[in-house]
Order: structure tokens, then C-alpha cells, then sequence
């Protein structure tokens, strides 16, 4: 029996159907790598949720524009709301505002040691985070000083609900 060569056994349908899965596989690979490296390093949308950034955002959560370049080259400043990764549960990423910058001195407005209204000078490559509802956010009144090094990105436009369309203030 003589030999035969695989496109002969395979046949030349085969070769052309491969290649019309082929391209369309890498066409879709080459997308889902190009949003994962968009949302990781460059921005995307977030929902933050919960009461801590009340009346700032609803409870249920906004839709809001972040970005993720500026704070890596310290463009934060006092104000700004930050996407940061808890210091108490490192899975969770919470939405808090900068009421202190490196070198800034803030009260603590909590009782730590028997002490009330304690000040606190936050130390280099921290920033000192607060909820904007104060009676009910864990934050640096709770943990301290937050590393720089957790912070995520920075909310900055609001796109729902849309009666809250618009930079953040």
C-alpha cells in the first residue's frame, strides 16, 4: 500500500476550515489580553457600593469612570476620592477620600488609648483616608495611615445615575 501524504488523508477542506477557526481564535485572544491590560494598568469602570462614601455615591453604587496612571506618578492630592486596597482585608477594594498627604498633620477623631481627637502627623508614602460618612467607614481613623502602595487608582466622572453625570468634586 503506497504512502500518502496528510494533506491527501486530511484533504484540503480541512486546512481551510482550520484556518478560518484559527484566525478568528486569535483575533479574540489578542482582544481579551488588550481590556485585561486596560482595566489593570490604564482604567475602566468601577461601582462603588456601600454607605461609607454617602451622599458622595448611592448606596446600591454609581457607575464611575477610574483612572490608574496619575497616583503611580504622585498626582493625588487632598480631595481626591482613591480606589484603595483595604489594609484590614486585602481582598476587598474600598472607595475613599484624601484628607491627608505625607507630612500632613490630622486628627484621629477616634478614642485610641484612652486619647480623643489625637493628632497625628501621617508619615512618607501614606495618605490618610476618610469615608464621607463618617459615622459608619472604616478608615484611617481605624487602621491609620494608609500606604501609598495600596492605592489602586482615582475616581474621577461619574456616568450613572444621570442626575450625577459629571466630574467628581
Amino acid at each position: 500500500m503506497p504512502r500518502r501524504l496528510a494533506h491527501e488523508i486530511i484533504g484540503l477542506p480541512w486546512r481551510k476550515f482550520a484556518g478560518e477557526v484559527w484566525r478568528p481564535t486569535c483575533i479574540f485572544l489578542k482582544f481579551v489580553c488588550f481590556m485585561d491590560v486596560l482595566s489593570n494598568y490604564v482604567g475602566g469602570l468601577t461601582l462603588p457600593m456601600g454607605p461609607s462614601m454617602l451622599p458622595t455615591f448611592n448606596i446600591s453604587g454609581d457607575v464611575v469612570l477610574t483612572e490608574k496612571i496619575s497616583h503611580r506618578f504622585g498626582k493625588i492630592k487632598h480631595g481626591d476620592i482613591i480606589l484603595l486596597r483595604s489594609p484590614e482585608n486585602p481582598r476587598k477594594v474600598v472607595a475613599k477620600r484624601i484628607t491627608g498627604m505625607e507630612g500632613d498633620c490630622v486628627d484621629s477623631n477616634k478614642t485610641e488609648h484612652g486619647k480623643q481627637n489625637q493628632q497625628i502627623v501621617v508619615p512618607k508614602g501614606h495618605v490618610w483616608v476618610e469615608g464621607d460618612n463618617p459615622s459608619v467607614s472604616k478608615d484611617s481613623r481605624n487602621y491609620g495611615a494608609a500606604p501609598c502602595a495600596l492605592i489602586e487608582g482615582k475616581l474621577f466622572f461619574r456616568i450613572w445615575p444621570i442626575e450625577g453625570f459629571g466630574h467628581l468634586k
